[in-house]
């Protein structure tokens, strides 16, 4: 973040050029109070962004980790390829699982639009517990062109990393390691979840990973509190 201080976000606001067609003074004000609120919000988000890098180092990884991929099977530090920070999601789409869950579905169904671009900067795995057969087929079916999936071959990662729950069922999990000076490491993992959600909303980090409830808390309708992605619609 700069070091330069910041203008108050009401005046910002006030600075806002903005009209719409037909709007009314009442409406202007309360946009323009929730525009400074905005503003607020995206630099909170900043300054827990730059907390986040801050972090001393965390835990060294130190479990013989073994996936399979379209290459072949490969260890956690062949996931990283040429990059030094590797971001791994934990799908849940486990050998108990017939199909995947559609929560899980839509987050990577928006990633695989956005993996070439994430490559670029950091190395991506999508790892699940389902033989890797399994998992490109439901790619193929889903048309996902971009997306790297692997299967746990032993199940420890998912295990150690949060991803299996106590009854062996599958927990969401994101996870960024880095690798500096020949070491891997933990950097920084989601921790979010039933014990720390708030009343009347699902469990969920922020920011949000999905584009999807970005877009719907712009509407007036929200997250609706009975709705979730499926995985097909009719028609």
């Amino acid at each position: 973040m700069s070091s330069q201080p910041l203008i108050p976000a009401s005046e910002l606001a006030s600075r806002n050029p903005v009209r719409m067609p037909n709007e009314s003074a009442e409406y202007r004000r309360a946009r323009n109070a929730l525009l400074a609120e905005e503003i607020e919000l995206r630099r909170h988000i900043e300054r827990v962004a730059a907390l986040r890098r801050a972090l001393p180092p965390g835990g060294e990884v130190r479990g013989d980790y073994r996936f399979e991929g379209v290459n072949g099977p490969v260890d956690l530090a062949g996931l990283f390829g040429d990059k030094q920070t590797l971001v791994v999601y934990s799908y849940m789409f486990g050998p108990q699982r017939e199909r995947p869950c559609p929560m899980c579905t839509s987050l990577l169904s928006a990633w695989d639009g956005e993996a070439r671009d994430i490559e670029q900067n950091v190395a991506l795995a999508v790892v699940a517990r389902s033989p890797l057969a399994k998992l490109l087929a439901f790619k193929k079916e889903r048309g996902w062109q971009h997306l790297p999936l692997y299967t746990d071959l032993n199940g420890d990662f998912s295990r150690d990393y949060h991803a299996i729950a106590d009854d062996g069922s599958d927990i969401p999990a994101f996870n960024v390691f880095t690798r500096r000076d020949g070491t891997t490491r933990l950097f920084w993992a989601g921790e979010m979840g039933d014990e720390s959600s708030d009343p009347g909303q699902d469990p969920r980090g922020a920011p949000d990973l999905m584009p999807l409830w970005t877009v719907l808390d712009s509407t007036p309708e929200g997250r609706r509190a009975t709705w979730y992605p499926s995985l097909d619609y009719p028609g």
